[in-house]
C-alpha cells in the first residue's frame, strides 16, 4: 500500500496538479477505486488536498520536505544571495538541488508581476529543459551526462532540447563559461541564465537563476550579477565545510 501512495504522490510530478481521480488513474496505472481509497487516506494524512473532483498536493509535504536537514540548510544559507540577486534585477530568483535527473526547487523569490512558470518551490523539472537544470548537469560528472543522453530527452515546450548532440554541446559551452542559457525550453517567453554554486572539494550543490520574459533578456547585463551572487554563496559554503 506504500508503494501505491508514493506512486499517487509521484504522479503529480512535475506539474503538481491538479487532478481528477480518473487522471490520478492514468497516471499510476492503479485501478480508479484503489485511487479513491488511498487519496482519501492521504488527503487525511494531510498529504494531499481535495477541492471538488480535484486533488492538489497537501501543505503537510511541504513542511515535512523544509525540515531535510541539507536542503534547509543549503536554502538559508543562500537566502541572502538570492535576495541580493532579486533587488539587482528585480526578476524571479530561484535555487534548485539535483535530485536524480531532475531538478528540485528550494526557494523562488519574484516580484509583484510573477511570471508564468512551471518551477514551484518543492517541485521539479527535467534537468535538461531548464538553466539551473543544465548548470548542475554540466558540473555533476561525465558519468551523470552519458546516462542521461541515452535515454529519451524530455521537452516541456518545441524549444526544448531533445537532441542529444546539440545538448552535449551545450554542457560543453556551460563548463567553459560556467553560465548556462535557456530561452523557452521550459516555458514559452521566458529565458534564463544560471550558474552552479560548488562546497568543498568542487562539489557541484546547487545552482541558482534569473528567469526573465525573453522580450527584455540580456545576458551581458544579467550575467555578473548571476555569477556574483552564485561565486558568493559558494565561497560561504566552502568556507563552513
Amino acid at each position: 500500500m506504500l508503494d501505491k501512495a508514493a506512486f499517487i504522490l509521484e504522479a503529480f510530478s512535475p506539474s503538481g496538479g491538479p487532478f481528477r481521480l480518473s487522471e490520478l488513474s492514468e497516471r499510476t496505472s492503479l485501478p480508479k477505486p484503489t485511487v479513491h481509497r488511498l487519496a482519501a487516506d492521504l488527503v487525511r494524512l494531510g498529504w494531499l488536498e481535495r477541492s471538488g473532483p480535484q486533488y492538489r498536493l497537501g501543505a503537510k509535504l511541504f513542511e515535512l520536505g523544509s525540515l531535510v536537514p541539507h536542503r534547509l540548510d543549503l536554502r538559508e544559507t543562500a537566502l541572502p544571495f538570492l535576495q541580493d540577486l532579486f533587488e539587482a534585477t528585480r526578476e524571479t530568483v530561484h535555487l534548485g538541488v539535483r535530485e536524480g535527473m531532475e531538478v528540485v526547487y528550494l526557494e523562488r523569490i519574484h516580484g509583484h508581476e510573477a511570471l508564468r512558470l512551471p518551477s514551484r518551490i518543492g517541485g521539479s523539472l527535467p534537468l535538461s529543459c531548464t538553466g539551473v537544470g543544465k548548470a548542475l548537469l554540466a558540473f555533476s560528472g561525465p558519468e551523470l551526462t552519458e546516462e542521461l543522453l541515452s535515454r529519451p530527452l524530455p521537452s516541456l515546450t518545441p524549444y526544448s532540447i531533445t537532441d542529444p548532440a546539440r545538448l552535449r554541446m551545450a554542457l560543453e559551452k556551460i563548463q567553459v563559461s560556467g553560465l548556462a542559457y535557456e530561452e523557452q525550453e521550459a516555458a514559452a517567453g521566458v529565458a534564463c541564465i544560471a550558474a552552479p554554486v560548488f562546497a568543498g572539494g568542487g562539489t557541484t550543490v546547487a545552482a541558482l537563476s534569473v528567469a526573465v520574459p525573453r522580450s527584455r533578456f540580456s545576458p551581458a547585463q544579467l550575467a555578473p550579477a548571476v555569477r556574483t551572487a552564485a561565486l558568493g554563496l559558494s565561497r560561504v559554503l566552502r568556507a563552513g565545510t
